[in-house]
């Protein structure tokens, strides 16, 4: 474990390539989460949510970047539902894969208009966002920007009821082969809050958590990212569920909006979704650098 340690500080104190353009706008990404608002309650398998989508496939295409959907039918408590996670690919020099996702879905209501512009619309608008910035730098590690369908429980969360498509997406690589490909994985979800506090789930990958605080302290950001934890099943555990390193950044403490017809733009702001931004480009370099040295897991690459 010292070891460990001692490559997860060296890998910290590396400057991060910034290059000409790259920067996060979260001006931009709040923007990103307007548009996904304007589209109104967006459940999967919704018109709705096929227009979200076909919004994000085309801001992809825009910056360049190469799109693929990925359709399937999930089996939920309402019968069968067509839904489609969007990947975005990012080649770098190599063809091991670095995940960046978040859920573009709404919850289903059928006695209120949820159109969820925190939960689902901010990591939309921060992911279309961070694939621009991404798609101007410099990569060692080949990113999937992957926007997921069917985080939402139909009906109530339980093991069969939510996460349908990060479900979807791991069970795949897993049966094909390519799990071996992806490396790391940092989901985001609800990080638009104006009072934004992210704590440090407990179930995430410990070394990979303390690579995104460490990126988060050395901006100036330690307001924002609390020592404090908590657990929430949420994209990323199909994930951790297959052995691969993945961390979740969540600010959990947004009462009373959640799931309410309040979870509106005005509760949002363009600054939280700045510091999430900042700490995602300052941290995948190190990312990367310790990806190449040998992960602190102790896999060697």
């Amino acid at each position: 474990m010292k070891g460990a340690a001692l490559l997860l500080a060296a890998a910290l104190l590396l400057p991060s390539p910034v290059a000409a353009g790259s920067a996060f706008d979260g001006g931009a990404a709040f923007a990103h989460v307007e548009r996904l608002v304007g589209f109104g309650p967006r459940p999967a398998g919704s018109e709705a949510l096929a227009r979200a989508r076909r919004y994000i496939v085309g801001e992809l295409k825009k910056v360049g970047v190469r799109v693929s959907e990925q359709p399937f039918t999930a089996q939920t408590p309402d019968g069968p539902i067509p839904m489609v996670n969007v990947i975005a690919e990012l080649p770098g020099r190599r063809p091991e894969v670095i995940l960046v996702g978040g859920h573009y879905d709404t919850k289903f209501f059928s006695n209120f208009a949820f159109v969820g512009a925190n939960d689902g619309g901010s990591s939309s608008g921060l992911l279309l966002e961070l694939a621009r910035a991404l798609a101007q730098r410099p990569r060692e590690f080949t990113y999937w920007i992957v926007f997921f369908d069917g985080e939402e429980a139909r009906r109530d969360w339980s093991a069969t009821d939510g996460i349908y498509g990060s479900r979807h997406l791991a069970e795949s690589l897993q049966r094909d082969g390519r799990a071996r490909q992806l490396k790391a994985v940092v989901v985001v979800d609800m990080i638009g809050d104006r009072r934004l506090d992210i704590r440090r789930e407990a179930n995430s990958t410990p070394w990979l958590t303390d690579l995104l605080w460490g990126s988060a302290r050395r901006l100036g950001y330690r307001a924002h990212f609390l020592d404090e934890t908590l657990a929430v099943e949420d994209d990323h555990a199909p994930f951790l569920r297959a052995g691969i390193p993945s961390a979740l950044l969540i600010d959990f403490d947004y009462d009373p909006y959640w799931h309410t017809a309040e979870d509106t733009l005005d509760k949002l702001s363009p600054r939280s979704l700045q510091v999430v931004g900042d700490v995602l480009l300052d941290a995948l370099p190190a990312l990367e650098t310790l990806l190449r040295r040998g992960e602190p897991g102790g896999r060697a690459r």
